[in-house]
């Protein structure tokens, strides 16, 4: 037994085309290297609503990145990409309790150039400059 990395949060941050979006989540790595936790995201200004259940976890403890990942047990969204049982993914970034700015989170990602949660985890992908991630308010992300 036993829990080898973590990654919890939760807030806000706008969005430049969804407005305000609240987000909360739970990442687990154990020990046996299975993964387990839940996220959830909304955008108030669209009325929709995403919940998921975590299957994939990569962290990088240097940079306190994570790339969280899982499959879609909720959504109203009509797009045929956001249904459930679908893979849908985001990253997060850990700037600690006594940074400048504020922690970093992306909008959910979904199928696309990227198919799965699991690709999505192994490719660890941080843009430059923190491209595409939106400062979290009201909230906090740890990467432990």
């Amino acid at each position: 037994g036993g829990v080898q990395e973590t990654v919890t949060g939760g807030g806000q941050f706008e969005h430049p085309v969804f407005g305000t979006v609240t987000l909360a989540f739970q990442a687990i790595r154990h020990a046996d290297g299975s993964v387990t936790g839940r996220f959830q995201q909304h955008q108030p200004a669209f009325g929709f609503t995403y919940k998921g259940d975590v299957t994939c976890l990569a962290v990088d403890p240097v940079n306190h990145r994570a790339w969280v990942g899982g499959v879609l047990t909720e959504s109203n969204d009509p797009d045929p990409i956001t249904e459930i049982g679908d893979d849908a993914w985001f990253r997060v970034l850990d700037l600690g309790d006594n940074a400048v700015e504020p922690d970093r989170s992306t909008f959910l990602g979904f199928e696309g150039a990227i198919v799965t949660s699991e690709e999505y985890c192994q490719l660890r992908l941080w843009p430059e400059d923190n491209a595409r991630t939106w400062p979290v308010n009201q909230g906090n992300i740890v990467v432990h």
